[in-house]
């Protein structure tokens, strides 16, 4: 009888920012994990948190951290499960902080120990070094908007440096997706970082689980031709890894969704551009011979995935002041719907120019409800084809300042009594608009330190 190859279960507890919670507390009550990952930033919400640590020193992580963590930590505690989370966004000592606060309130019955991972805020660097943006090949010192974020994309070898100092929670910037699952293979199966291979498989397995519900059939779903029961209830995914890097994902029977190997194909392509060379900050990931077999109910073997060589440079999200959004929205239902909604947008274009001075190419206008959203479209159905009840108008750009995206807002809501006639609902918002861009940094350029917190009882 052959030795049992070690295994560890690594479960996704959070795919976005904005994820739902009470899936990752199913998983970490039930799920028997062994690590819950919260991955929680994209480009866009690192910078957006550089945006409000600016405006805040102890804000600029996860606004949903401590949330997702306060409702699973009784549970992971209990199971001895360990949380790795990238939710630290721009900021992660005070997310330590907060969530060491949140667990100083909740009073539990033993220490735990929080390890927070920093070093990916390389702003000073970019500003010394000068690279060229990927975009537009031109040095960061060239656009002449201001910098506001730069963040490099860590690997898991420093969230494995953090595993080490055996913490319950591990809380870090802008690690990369995929190396928030690795870390922890890494850590327990002694991997090489220059096994290229288990680096490949690993990696895959995060990719498949990084975006969480979208591998339970969430983003999978069509009514009719892809049918997904139980969508209310939608479960998220979990993996048994094993030391030789082969892997099972699968579901918890109790929760809603679906879990088979056409759920795996569609998420093992997503944000996949060349699937023989998946670059990450661990390895050059090779897709290409992923093969996909069900070996029981909602449980789906992977194998097939490599690696090549390790990138010499990790890429640096940067994020640049991008002007201000302005937007309004107005309502008109009944006869002649749009053609009232039509005018009501020309003349909000006409009083931006005449009044506030903004080009009337520098706006939008739509009319929600006539087959706007396939504007361009080839074959989009115009108001001749449609009896059209009720339209809603939406007038946006993206402006200079904040006092011209505001009156924006304001005078689609000034419609209301300075027509056209029969307008409602009135909706407007503004928001600073952080134009996100790219950049490589070498590898040696990028030093990452482990600050590691007692929360004691």
């Amino acid at each position: 009888m052959g030795v049992k190859m070690k295994q560890i279960r690594v479960g996704a507890g959070a795919g976005f920012a904005g994820d739902r919670i009470d899936p990752a507390v199913e998983l970490a009550q039930y799920g028997d994990l062994d690590y819950l990952i919260f991955e929680c930033l994209g480009e866009r919400t690192v910078a957006a948190g550089q945006v409000r640590r600016r405006e805040d020193p102890r804000a600029g992580y996860d606004p949903l951290l401590v949330a997702r963590i306060g409702a699973v930590i009784e549970h992971t505690l209990a199971t001895g499960t360990t949380i790795v989370t990238n939710g630290g966004s721009a900021n992660p000592l005070a997310a330590a902080d907060a969530v060491a606060e949140m667990l100083r309130e909740r009073g539990l019955d033993r220490p735990v120990r929080i390890a927070a991972v920093t070093g990916d805020d390389v702003a000073d660097t970019i500003r010394a070094i000068d690279p060229l943006v990927w975009e537009t090949q031109e040095p960061v010192s060239a656009h002449g908007t201001d910098l506001l974020s730069a963040n490099a994309y860590i690997g898991a070898d420093s969230l494995v440096a953090a595993l080490e100092q055996d913490p319950d929670i591990v809380i870090a910037g802008r690690a990369a997706d995929p190396s928030l699952y690795l870390a922890p293979m890494i850590h327990e199966f002694g991997w090489s970082s220059t096994d290229v291979e288990l680096l490949g498989k690993g990696t895959c397995v995060g990719h498949l689980l990084e975006c969480a519900g979208q591998l339970t059939g969430g983003y999978f779903f069509d009514p009719g031709p892809k049918d997904v029961p139980g969508l209310a209830r939608l479960g998220f995914p979990f993996a048994d890894v094993s030391a030789d890097g082969s892997a099972v994902v699968g579901k918890l029977e109790r929760s809603g969704g679906l879990l088979d190997v056409r759920t795996c194909r569609e998420q093992l392509l997503y944000e996949v551009h060349d699937p023989h060379g998946y670059i990450t900050p661990d390895v050059t990931a090779d897709f290409s011979r992923v093969e996909f077999t069900t070996v029981g109910p909602e449980r789906v073997r992977v194998t097939g995935a490599s690696g090549t060589q390790r990138p010499t440079d990790l890429k640096v999200s940067l994020g640049f002041q991008g002007g201000w959004t302005g937007e309004g929205q107005m309502s008109y239902a009944g006869p002649r719907a749009e053609e009232r909604a039509r005018l009501a947008g020309d003349v909000v274009v006409e009083r931006m120019h005449t009044v506030h001075g903004v080009p009337s190419d520098s706006l939008t206008v739509e009319l929600i409800g006539t087959g706007s959203a396939f504007r361009g479209a080839p074959g989009a159905r115009g108001s001749e084809d449609i009896t059209i009840p009720e339209i809603r108008l939406r007038v946006s750009g993206v402006l200079g300042t904040r006092a011209q995206a505001e009156a924006v807002r304001w005078e689609v809501e000034s419609l209301y009594t300075n027509g056209p006639a029969g307008g409602g609902g009135a909706r407007g918002t503004v928001t600073e608009v952080v134009a996100i861009r790219a950049a490589s940094l070498s590898r040696e350029a990028v030093e990452t330190t482990v600050h590691t917190r007692e929360v004691q009882p």
